[in-house]
């Protein structure tokens, strides 16, 4: 045996220790769960709801037309919301000085106007302008601008100044050297702009995108104030021959979530297929 063998070590390996209890979260869980039984039971005893009429209203004829056309209006807001706010977007970055005017005054004017006030511009727009035309033709804009039009013109235009502001904030966050790199390898601005700005600036622009969206379908709500025959102007209508008012507005309420619902998990995969994927390098063993 060697003199310098070191001696033996014996390693005490120490229990692993209890984790410990975290009271502060213990009793605001619990007290949230206490309130939301409390309110449950009192929601569950009123006996001024008949909730048999909640599932038969669900499906109403009325009901869904307003669904349908609650969908109809916000997609189209949208797409049009879109469109104009990449148009703006294009002209707010540009280094034309008129064309950067143009939009920042558009853009101060349909953010800072709240939405009610436009829709009941547009909605009597007659008595600003009660007819247009060109000699001898005219039509009246009372025939022109109806409820349906006066709503789809206030949310998209209200929409394309936000989506101006997105987008236009994706596309100035992209850094700079990248378009240095992409002229230096002989790309035209166009090629620059598909190619590098574009694909870079949608994984910032796509999620408020989709919270726009989202928060749409819940304005298009407002448009009831003109009479517009969306979701909630048709239970409107028939918790007023009926009386049934708390359970139409949870008819409602339920077709909101739903949609809404259907719409985060779209756009949550819609971020997903942006994000870039990883590569995970792999390295071949040394060999002896």
């Amino acid at each position: 045996m060697s003199l310098f063998a070191a001696p033996p070590i014996s390693l005490h390996l120490a229990p692993p220790a209890g984790r410990s209890i975290r009271w502060g979260q213990l009793l605001t869980g619990t007290g949230a769960i206490l309130v939301l039984a409390v309110f449950a039971m009192i929601v569950a005893q009123s006996q001024s709801i008949q909730w048999a009429e909640i599932p038969r209203y669900l499906v109403h004829p009325s009901i869904l037309r307003g669904v349908v056309l609650t969908l109809q209006l916000t997609a189209g807001a949208m797409i049009f919301g879109i469109a104009l706010g990449c148009i703006l977007a294009l002209m707010a970055t540009s280094k034309n000085l008129v064309l950067k005017v143009i939009a920042a005054a558009f853009v101060w004017w349909f953010r800072g106007v709240p939405l009610i006030v436009q829709i009941f511009f547009w909605f009597n727009i007659a008595l600003f302008i009660p007819q247009v035309g060109i000699g001898d033709y005219s039509i009246s804009i009372n025939d022109l601008v109806t409820p349906a039009f006066a709503g789809f013109l206030a949310l998209g235009l209200h929409e394309a100044a936000n989506m101006s502001e997105i987008i236009r904030a994706g596309l100035v966050a992209v850094d700079k050297g990248q378009r240095e790199a992409a002229t230096a390898l002989g790309l035209k601005p166009r090629q620059t702009f598909q190619t590098v700005i574009l694909p870079q600036a949608a994984r910032l622009i796509v999620p408020p995108t989709g919270n726009q969206a989202i928060g749409m379908l819940k304005a298009s709500a407002i448009v009831s104030v003109i009479g517009m025959q969306d979701l909630l102007t048709q239970a409107q209508a028939i918790y007023a021959r009926n009386f049934l008012v708390i359970e139409l507005l949870f008819v409602a309420s339920i077709w909101y979530l739903a949609i809404t619902t259907v719409a985060s998990v779209g756009q949550h995969y819609l971020e997903k297929s942006l994000q870039p994927k990883n590569r995970s390098a792999t390295t071949a063993p040394a060999r002896a």
